[in-house]
């Protein structure tokens, strides 16, 4: 599903390449029928946000949210395990997931398994119920994330919520 790929990239750390193609990406998401209008509407505003920083204002933030806050990693194993031994095994798991797939994640990635970018090029691979399924799994995680990016105003948050309101199987339920 797109909508995985596009919060996979403006979850990513900010580069040029993100503010050439941000028209594109506006485009999908005021024309696209896989989003619900409340989606569409906190994309619509966490895009304008984004127009209206130059590059080095978005990378600034990005840092400041992300490297400088443990509590608001997009490791998801972080949230559960800090770095307790048993955080080891659930990367490799997750690892394991990928490669099920078909999926290699390379070494020169420099990201672990459970980087929240890379867990949703993944969600993006899958169909619609099982990326539902997958991401379910993670939802309390997306629900600490959320709050803790909430607390700190960050606009990232709006991205999260959108992430936590898809990782929920009533969604299978209802269609």
């Amino acid at each position: 599903m797109k909508i995985y790929k596009i919060l996979s990239v403006l979850l990513q750390y900010p580069e040029q390449e993100l503010l050439d193609n941000l028209e594109e990406i506006k485009d999908w998401v005021n024309d696209t029928s896989d989003i619900n209008k409340q989606e569409r509407s906190l994309l619509q505003g966490y895009l304008k946000k984004m127009e209206s920083n130059s590059l080095i204002e978005l990378q600034a933030n990005y840092v400041s949210t992300f490297d400088m806050v443990p509590e608001h990693s997009l490791h998801l194993t972080h949230h559960l395990f800090g770095d307790d031994k048993n955080r080891g095994p659930a990367l490799i798991d997750l690892g394991e997931l990928y490669k099920d797939y078909g999926i290699e994640v390379s070494e020169s990635a420099k990201e672990l398994p459970d980087y929240l970018p890379l867990i949703l090029e993944f969600a993006a691979y899958l169909d619609g119920n099982e990326s539902t399924v997958f991401l379910a799994d993670a939802k309390k995680v997306f629900g600490v994330l959320m709050d803790n990016l909430k607390k700190a105003a960050s606009p990232y948050a709006d991205l999260i919520s959108i992430i936590d309101g898809r990782a929920s199987l009533t969604r299978i339920e209802a269609s």
